[in-house]
């Protein structure tokens, strides 16, 4: 009777001893980093980082060599901080494959087997997609158009027309105007005078 509670007793204690964030998220193509915490009586002792579901079957990643130096694996690091009785994990370059169950991990039993378990927490680890900023059009500028005249210079409707509005005197518009709309409105002029002339008195009286 008193085996289970006694190995209960033991799981509870391994648990506590060992406590990381619960959960963590990054994004596509960023980083993140993880705080386990630990009690002093695990200061010598190697850490892990552990990927898989259940403890029991999860693949070791990354894990220190009982030093201050930060551990490598591919984009994975691991580095003790005895000082702080933390270790943390680093995960650089997130895809979404990288989501799933993690385990921080304390390497105490070299033999493991169904009545043995190391001291451990579950980390979830999420990823999130990367937000894409979205790209701003301009419109080029368009230059304004000044009437330039210099006070010490008279200058001709004709330079003026040149030099600020792009009119030219050899224009198809000017060409019309000065050969069709100019006579027609030069005989419209005379056929309003002659209508409107003073009448001549009548000769001999």
């Amino acid at each position: 009777m008193w085996l289970l509670p006694a190995l209960l007793l033991l799981c509870f204690s391994g648990c506590l001893s060992l406590t990381g964030p619960g959960s963590v998220t990054g994004t596509v193509g960023g980083s993140l980093r993880v705080w386990c915490q630990y009690e002093s009586t695990y200061k010598g002792y190697n850490k892990y980082w552990c990927q898989g579901q259940y403890d029991t079957s999860c693949e070791s990643i990354v894990e220190t060599k009982g030093e201050e130096n930060v551990e490598w694996n591919g984009r994975v690091s691991i580095r003790d901080h005895p000082e702080a009785l933390a270790f943390t994990i680093t995960m650089q370059n997130l895809n979404e494959d990288d989501a799933g169950s993690y385990w921080c991990k304390i390497q105490t039993v070299w033999i493991l087997d169904s009545w043995s378990h190391d001291p451990l927490d579950l980390v979830r680890v999420y990823v999130s997609p990367a937000t894409k900023t979205p790209r701003r059009t301009t419109r080029p500028a368009t230059t304004p158009i000044f009437l330039v005249v210099n006070p010490g210079r008279n200058l001709s409707t004709r330079e003026v027309l040149t030099k600020n509005s792009g009119f030219r005197l050899s224009s198809p518009h000017f060409l019309l105007v000065v050969l069709l709309k100019l006579p027609l409105l030069l005989s419209m002029l005379g056929a309003v005078f002659w209508v409107n002339r003073p009448p001549r008195a009548p000769a001999g009286r």
